[in-house]
């Protein structure tokens, strides 16, 4: 009998795949050193994923952006390249039909020299009978080809001597303009010469009268300067202060306050009165200094005796500290002993060692 698949069947095997799937990814998690440690910032990963995609989406804007400019430039260059293909197309055929309408083969000189059915086409001439291949018509031919060969060339004649005519007629008038042109510019040449000259005769009368003004304005300030510093001359020679006056000395605030660009020296009296003073303070000084000697004095004998306070402290601190160390290493010492006795005993005692059989039975499972 064919087995029938049900859907209950198929959906328990999708759950149970998916849990025995979600088991192995919990087993990696848990067994895995470095994440149970350490751990992972999922957040910080997570905004790493999102700038990376952000990038990935902005480099592919700028690429749209420049594969559709690419198009619109491509579309451009083909309407032009139509364009200009159009415009070439229209020309030729415009060529076409000129030639074709103004330039047929009956038009040109030659066309009756080139023609072989000339005498096919003329209308009441007969053939006369001859010999096969024979020109009948050379003499007449070739007089007509000399004659009009001669019209060409008294034709081309012609033209050139039209041709020197007019270019020696252009040559006489372009002369002419040369000589009207040099004639005008020696004329504005001349009149710009003095204009010149008449500015610069202004410019030089202007200039004189100039100097001839700061000349004469100097001249008076100087005099009056003369005069000034002679005046002021005198004011100091008869001021106070070369007077030396002994009231100029006293301040418009008060008796008690001096003038000190009027100053001139104290007196006797007020020379006395500052050595005094002077004298007040050296002994206020030196009795200060004596203090402050006999302060440091006492703070010296105070940090010697602290000193020797502190070494006595120090010496009994380091005797305890040795008493101790020594009872440290005989309580080690006996700690060691013990050790090694336990140790010796469990060797005696434990004789089966563990193998990689024996420690792989755990963590075999994440529950």
């Amino acid at each position: 009998m064919n087995q029938v698949e049900l859907l209950s069947d198929r959906v328990a095997a999708v759950q149970l795949d998916r849990r025995r799937n979600r088991e192995l990814q919990r087993r990696e998690r848990i067994f895995d050193d470095k994440v149970r440690t350490i751990g992972v910032d999922k957040d910080a990963l997570d905004h790493q994923v999102e700038e990376l995609r952000d990038k990935d989406q902005r480099q592919a804007n700028a690429f749209q952006i420049y594969a559709e400019e690419l198009l619109c430039s491509d579309r451009v260059a083909c309407v032009l390249e139509q364009r200009q293909k159009k415009d070439e197309r229209l020309l030729n055929e415009a060529i076409v039909q000129f030639r074709q309408h103004f330039q047929q083969p009956a038009s040109r000189r030659e066309f009756d020299l080139n023609d072989p059915e000339r005498l096919k086409k003329q209308e009441g001439v007969r053939i006369l009978p001859g010999l096969t291949g024979e020109d009948l018509a050379q003499r007449d031919r070739l007089r007509k080809q000399q004659e009009q060969l001669r019209a060409w060339t008294l034709q081309q004649q012609d033209e050139l001597e039209r041709a020197k005519q007019q270019l020696q007629q252009e040559m006489n008038q372009y002369d002419q303009s040369r000589l009207a042109l040099d004639s005008r510019a020696l004329e504005l040449q001349k009149m710009e010469e003095q204009s010149k000259k008449a500015a610069a005769i202004a410019t030089k009368d202007f200039n004189l009268a100039l100097a001839a003004e700061i000349t004469n304005r100097r001249q008076q300030e100087h005099h009056e300067e003369e005069e000034n510093n002679q005046t002021d001359i005198l004011n100091q020679l008869n001021g106070d202060l070369l007077m030396e006056n002994p009231e100029q000395n006293i301040s418009v605030l008060g008796q008690s306050r001096l003038r000190r660009d009027y100053y001139k020296g104290m007196s006797p009296k007020e020379l006395q009165q500052y050595t005094q003073y002077q004298q007040q303070q050296a002994e206020a000084r030196k009795r200060a200094v004596m203090e402050q000697r006999e302060k440091e004095l006492q703070e010296h004998h105070e940090r010697m005796t602290s000193a020797r306070a502190a070494l006595l402290l120090e010496r009994q601190h380091a005797r305890v500290n040795k008493e101790l160390r020594r009872a440290k290493d005989n309580t080690n010492t006996l700690l060691a002993q013990a050790r090694d006795a336990q140790k010796k005993h469990l060797q005696d005692m434990y004789t089966n060692i563990p193998d990689e059989r024996y420690f792989s039975q755990f963590n075999t499972s994440s529950r």
